[in-house]
């Protein structure tokens, strides 16, 4: 089963209408971006994880990328709107930061995939993720805990992770906390990276992912070099250059994702040490 969190859009703004009455009531699920067919699949009800956003629990469906609509009311007051900024590319969750649907876009290889497309772009995009993981010296994939029996630092703004007694030495977010009876919470986190949330990691494996499929050997039309013209007698063929870093269309730099990496300290300030076998340790590095 899927996961699909989603923040309400509501007069060009994200909106939470829990505060105010409201609630997200369903979703449903579209083959076609106009949403003017068959509903697919529909979930409901949604749940608030926190502030802003709204889970659903999507049925087995098909692999593939599906158009969504969300009905939710705004307030006590007002009258059921449907968010149409719903597109989501299924199955979720399985550790891959973009879909191979995304890198279908990039090629300008026309849906739905085949399962043998689909197997080859996956291929792709884990090798990509490999290489940013390497670089930032993290994974891309954050690892989901649960600390029970902990009371927060204040009573309000819970989601945020500050709110709670927790020292940990990355990035950690709150998904749902719950209060127990003796008056402490249970709070579920991710802890690490969540490179599907960030920008700069999706379009860096997106992007190099594609190309590395463009790149295979093959009579295949997603790969090979760009041509663009061919003589008559087909004896000339002219190639486009590939666009520099900088200019539109070029692939991103990894140090692109600069501000993302995890480094290795060794303090300078140190004791010399004996040489081995004389020292206690064989290294001093530091973490």
């Amino acid at each position: 089963m899927s996961v699909y969190d989603h923040k309400p859009m509501w007069a060009g703004a994200h909106y939470d209408p829990a505060p105010a009455g409201g609630e997200v009531t369903r979703l449903d699920l579209y083959a076609t971006p106009g949403r003017d067919g068959p509903v697919v699949a529909s979930a409901a009800p949604a749940t608030r994880l926190r502030a802003g956003v709204y889970r659903f629990d999507l049925p087995v469906v098909p692999p593939g990328r599906y158009w969504g609509a969300v009905a939710f009311t705004p307030n006590s007051a007002a009258p059921p709107v449907t968010d149409t900024s719903v597109r989501v590319d299924l199955p979720t969750g399985q550790g891959l930061v973009g879909s191979p649907e995304a890198v279908a876009d990039r090629l300008g290889v026309p849906l739905p995939l085949t399962p043998a497309q689909r197997s080859t772009y996956e291929e792709e995009i884990r090798n990509a993720q490999a290489d940013v993981v390497a670089y930032l010296n993290r994974p891309l994939v954050p690892t989901a805990t649960t600390l029970r029996g902990i009371t927060p630092h204040w009573p309000d703004a819970l989601d945020d992770i500050a709110a709670w007694p927790v020292h940990l030495d990355d990035i950690a977010e709150v998904i749902s906390y719950r209060a127990t009876p003796d008056g402490t919470y249970d709070v579920d986190l991710l802890v690490g990276l969540n490179g599907a949330k960030e920008e700069t990691v999706v379009r860096y494996v997106v992007a190099h992912a594609a190309e590395s499929v463009r790149q295979r050997p093959g009579p295949s039309a997603e790969s090979g070099r760009r041509v663009s013209s061919v003589s008559a007698e087909g004896q000339s063929i002219s190639y486009d250059s590939a666009p520099t870093t900088g200019q539109a269309g070029a692939l991103p730099a990894i140090d692109s994702l600069n501000r993302l990496r995890r480094l290795v300290f060794q303090p300078l300030s140190r004791p010399p040490r004996a040489p081995w076998p004389y020292s206690s340790n064989r290294t001093a590095r530091w973490r």
